[in-house]
């Protein structure tokens, strides 16, 4: 089910919802431009969002655009970790619901 070829398809958002694909097109170049917040620990987050969701696609654009933007494979490492953690921990708090 995975392919980079879907990404071709997201041009049919254009055609089939504009101006709702316009404006996310315009959230998603906003939050990555300016700010406080280097390009590449934005894409760091980005990549722990997605190893947290899970989206193949989105692992591998935004690993690829925080290598771009200067991140290392230890970077990469730790944030992978991170990532790993905060998810274990849910589940671990989450589980303190289990035991009453």
């Amino acid at each position: 089910m995975y392919d980079m070829a879907n990404m071709k398809k997201l041009a049919r958002y254009a055609e089939l919802a504009p101006d709702a694909w316009k404006a996310f097109v315009a959230f998603d170049e906003a939050v990555v431009k300016g700010g406080v917040i280097p390009l590449k620990y934005k894409e760091l987050m980005a990549v722990a969002v997605a190893l947290t969701t899970q989206c193949p696609y989105c692992i591998e654009i935004h690993a690829k655009k925080a290598k771009k933007a200067g991140a290392s494979e230890q970077e990469l490492a730790e944030t992978a970790l991170i990532a790993a953690a905060l998810r274990a921990g849910g589940a671990v708090t989450h589980g303190t619901h289990a035991m009453e």
